[in-house]
């Protein structure tokens, strides 16, 4: 760079201060507001715009604060911070605080020259912010310079989201239904993947010959694929859908410059071959190395993630973890169970004859249909399932079930039909999306006619609590859930279902609570947006309850943990996994109830649910108890156990000791069968949750890194207590509340304060004095705001702060000050406190050549005695002073000359401060090498060296009151 302004030095542009970034030439300056981020990186052309030398204005003897000054602008310098010289590029500008557990895969990460991770960690724990530090990371140190996002159509606008409000990336939706427009804009001949260089893309629209070699011919350099698991063919008789999708991953796979995530919470639902094969997408090798071997183990290690919830509830413990002491133990606020109500309802008479008669006529159908053909056979073999499944529902189903055409009917062969009907009827983890899975299946055929019809009209007429006893059940344990401040989510099986269930509830529960319902019938984005709606109009009052009723297409990936805490099983699935995915939407991080309640609705006389509730619900149940991990039902041993509830139930009517035999026989020989390959599946992922235990970093390495991140970013404690004087000096009004946290009327504070929070919380809430709630979590929910140092409103008032202490003439009250005289018991002998910026140059070499960077630190240093003859105090000792309060009232006049003493001699310090800078990044350069210590090619050329001199921002002297000796 061939300019008079040296990369790293201040100058004065635009009424403002900025740090010159190596990116500037002879004729254009790239410059960063001084403690901005990279968003607000500015071009500046000399030639046409003033820019000169700046020197920072050091601080002003008559310009003094009280004893918390110094405390207060340094937490809120801190705070802001979007460029830190660690290690972590990234996280000084993500809107989330991680975790100390969500650290170990990014560690694992940045050990290798091109990332390949397979991150399966249990449902809740967030698989997605690990990703996305991991992601956010790569794109910082120019290690990548695109993400795609590879996910189903109705996780896609949530990814969007994510990416966008924590981790500062705009991404692109590219889904079937917004494909049109993005193209619009695209030059001739250009592919939309080149055009936009973050996509979040449904993995169904891209699979498709007609899209997939555009999108792998321009695929970014980096990928992550959600819910990978569905991305595999793990034999022969995978669907079509999921052999397209491990197509296109192979494909992706393939470039071996490319950087691929795999994110998944059931890397092999029993399936070793499934496993295998996601194994061979990260590492080809991995496909089929021995993995009871220490090589084979080793090997995976450094590219697999697996840990359950009891791993990480208590991190970085001196007995669990081996670290040398507690004093950064994490405790992660998981709900400690699940506490499970199975609750019976019978049959009214009415409904009672309807479903006697309905099971005669299938069973008749069945039997008249075997004598004919296979695909006759099958046709009527489906139509009975979903004839009884939909009358087991609701009565709305059952009427919408008799009167739709099965899509059995429409196959030209049995192969076809089971192909078609299956999705529908079957709960299939392994199902390739759940779009469309809860309409009802029906049960019409070419042969039905009038009695199909009369049933219909039976069933139609038993709506309502009087003849549906299962919705009068239903009623009743709602009641006792809202009494008890409970939000419940009531899943159902089908839409009729979902929507009759949410008409009759709304009479039913009284005004104070709302009821919505969200189902198939809605986009993703409607869906997401119905539940906020929700969420707003109950508001903050106390009373109002909320209860929504879904299908199960709220069942996977949606995030209901900030709204909801309670789940009611309407109908039951027939695979248990998705019990578990229902229960996960509120049962994981951020939930505030320490027990999510569950309950279980089944008919004691229908005779499905029982058996379905016994033989697969309950002991689904009690292997996640024993093992505090899901392991998915085996689905062929699962459906041959509910085709042989139904065979037993078409032959209870017709042939009552038959059945018997039946039940006897067959059924109990089905139900063994599949306890048998349940209960190896369980062994299997109990052996691998011990053999593949995260051990490719140690906890020790993890602790040492999050103490380096805390030195410099700051930690929970000090941003709680920052926000809590700075909120109070600024005139708002606290309240604690009854969570740990508090809540602030932001009406009185400077005019300033309020133009920068309006957005965030919104304008009405803050010019109205509605109480904003602070939360110690960083899960928070909307219109709340975490007293984590990455939240918008705590950065908000961090800025607020910082800039009306550099500006002496701000008006309104200014908590913080640069300077301040403060007699105390805490000293016995003169101190003096300074607080120094500092900045760094930084060399990072990655696989796409070296990154010229500046970034920023602070430090506090202290002494005793006088500047010309100072005796330096350690970290740990200036540290202390910020916890000193003044004894005494310190003479002004006195106070103000002391401080131009102690300002007048600065310069005699100035070498200390620049050894201490050259120290500062020898420190940082070992961290650097000791994150990236396994790529020996990205470790070398990392280089770190101080820009000189220091800017102190703030001094602060120390005196010992009366009677201590000095």
């Amino acid at each position: 760079m061939s300019t008079p302004f040296t990369a790293g030095s201040l100058v004065s542009a635009r009424g403002r201060e900025w740090v010159v970034l190596p990116d500037s030439a002879e004729d254009m300056l790239v410059l960063r507001p001084l403690g901005g981020g990279d968003d607000d990186v500015a071009a500046v052309f000399p030639a046409f715009e003033k820019v000169r030398h700046a020197e920072f204005t050091p601080p002003s003897a008559d310009d003094l604060g009280d004893s918390l000054a110094a405390g207060l602008l340094r937490s809120a310098l801190r705070i802001g911070f979007r460029s830190g010289a660690g290690p972590f590029r990234s996280l000084a500008g993500i809107a989330v605080e991680p975790r100390a557990y969500q650290l170990v895969p990014l560690l694992m990460a940045l050990r290798q020259r091109v990332v390949r991770m397979l991150i399966s960690d249990d449902v809740g724990i967030g698989k997605t912010v690990e990703a996305g530090l991991i992601a956010t990371e790569l794109l910082a140190q120019g290690s990548a310079s695109g993400l795609a996002v590879l996910c189903s159509p109705a996780l896609a606008e949530q990814w969007q989201e994510e990416l966008r409000t924590k981790f500062g990336i705009d991404a692109e939706l590219v889904l079937a239904s917004t494909v049109s427009k993005l193209e619009r804009n695209l030059d001739l001949g250009q592919s939309l993947f080149d055009r936009y260089p973050h996509v979040v893309v449904s993995t169904d629209f891209v699979k498709s010959t007609r899209h997939r070699d555009d999108f792998v011919k321009h695929c970014p350099d980096l990928v992550i694929v959600d819910e990978a698991h569905t991305c595999v063919a793990a034999d022969d008789r995978a669907s079509t859908a999921s052999q397209l999708r491990h197509e296109l991953l192979e494909k992706i796979s393939a470039d071996s410059e490319r950087h691929l995530l795999l994110v998944t919470a059931t890397p092999h639902s029993g399936k070793e071959s499934a496993f295998r094969a996601l194994l061979g997408l990260v590492r080809p090798e991995l496909a089929t190395v021995d993995l009871d071997t220490d090589a084979g183990r080793r090997m995976l290690a450094a590219h697999f993630v697996h840990r359950r919830r009891a791993d990480v509830r208590q991190f970085l413990t001196q007995e669990r973890d081996g670290v040398a002491d507690d004093s950064l133990r994490e405790d992660t606020a998981f709900p400690s169970d699940r506490c499970f109500k199975d609750e019976t309802y019978k049959l009214a008479p009415a409904y009672r004859e309807l479903l006697d008669d309905a099971i005669a006529y299938a069973s008749e159908r069945v039997t008249a249909a075997g004598e004919e053909n296979k695909r006759e056979a099958r046709i009527a073999w489906w139509s009975a399932i979903a004839l009884l499944r939909s009358l087991v529902s609701s009565p709305r189903a059952a009427a919408q079930t008799l009167r739709t055409r099965s899509a059995a009917a429409l196959a030209a062969t049995a192969e076809e039909a089971d192909r078609l009907a299956a999705p529908l009827t079957r709960d299939s983890v392994e199902s390739d999306a759940l779009e469309g899975v809860d309409v009802v299946p029906g049960a019409e055929t070419e042969h039905a006619g009038a009695r199909m019809a009369e049933l219909a009209d039976r069933a139609a007429a038993l709506e309502g609590p009087d003849q549906d006893r299962k919705l009068a059940a239903l009623i009743k344990h709602l009641k006792a859930l809202l009494a008890d401040g409970y939000h419940p989510i009531v899943f159902c099986r089908y839409i009729p279902t979902a929507e009759y269930v949410a008409e009759h509830l709304e009479s039913k529960l009284g005004k104070r609570t709302l009821v919505r319902a969200v189902t198939g019938t809605l986009s993703p984005q409607q869906r997401l947006q119905r539940i906020e709606e929700l969420a707003a109009e109950a508001g903050d009052d106390a009373a109002v309850r909320r209860v929504l009723v879904a299908t199960d297409c709220l069942s996977e990936g949606v995030n209901l943990q900030h709204h909801f805490d309670a789940v009611v099983h309407y109908d039951l699935a027939w695979n248990p996994t998705r019990h578990d995915q229902r229960e996960g939407r509120v049962d994981r991080y951020g939930q505030k109830r320490e027990i999510v309640r569950v309950i279980t609705l089944y008919g004691s006389d229908n005779g499905i649910d029982g058996k379905v509730l016994e033989v697969l619900i309950k002991k689904h149940r009690q292997i996640r108890k024993d093992l505090g991990i899901s392991v998915s039902v085996p689905d062929a041993a699962s459906a041959g156990v509910t085709d042989a509830i139904v065979e037993w139930l078409l032959l209870r009517n017709k042939q009552a000791e038959q059945a018997s035999l039946f039940e006897e026989d067959v059924l109990k020989s089905k139900s063994a069968e599949l306890e048998t390959e349940w209960k190896s599946a369980a062994e299997r992922e109990k052996a691998s949750r011990s053999r593949f235990a995260q051990r490719a970093i140690h906890p020790e390495e993890v602790a040492r890194e999050v103490a380096a991140v805390r030195d410099v970013l700051g930690r929970a404690a000090e941003v709680r207590s920052f926000v809590r004087h700075a909120l109070s000096a600024l005139e708002a009004v606290l309240r604690d509340d009854d969570e740990g946290g508090f809540t602030a009327d932001l009406s009185g504070t400077p005019a300033g304060l309020r133009d920068a929070l309006a957005p965030l919380v919104g304008g009405d809430v803050v010019e109205a004095g509605k109480p904003v709630p602070f939360r110690d979590t960083a899960a928070v929910a909307r219109g709340e705001a975490a007293l984590v140092r990455t939240d918008p409103v705590v950065g908000a008032v961090a800025g607020y702060v910082l800039n009306a202490a550099l500006d002496e003439k701000a008006s309104g009250p200014r908590p913080a000050r640069r300077c301040g005289v403060i007699r105390t018991r805490a000293v016995d002998t003169r101190t003096t406190l300074l607080l120094v910026r500092y900045r760094f140059h930084l060399t990072l070499p990655s696989r796409t050549g070296e990154r010229q960077l500046v970034a920023e630190d602070a430090r506090l240093l202290a002494f005793q005695g006088s500047p010309l003859n100072a005796t330096w105090l350690s970290g740990d000792d200036a540290l202390a002073l910020l916890e000193a309060s003044a004894d005494e009232n310190t003479d002004p006049l006195f106070a103000e000359r002391t401080m131009q003493r102690v300002l007048g001699d600065l310069n005699a310090m100035t070498a200390h401060l620049e050894s201490y800078g050259d120290e500062l990044a020898a420190e940082l350069l070992a961290s650097h090498r000791r994150v990236r210590s396994a790529s020996g090619e990205i470790v070398r050329g990392v280089s770190v060296t101080a820009q000189k001199p220091a800017d102190v921002l703030g001094a602060y002297v120390y005196l010992p009151a009366s009677g201590v000796n000095a």
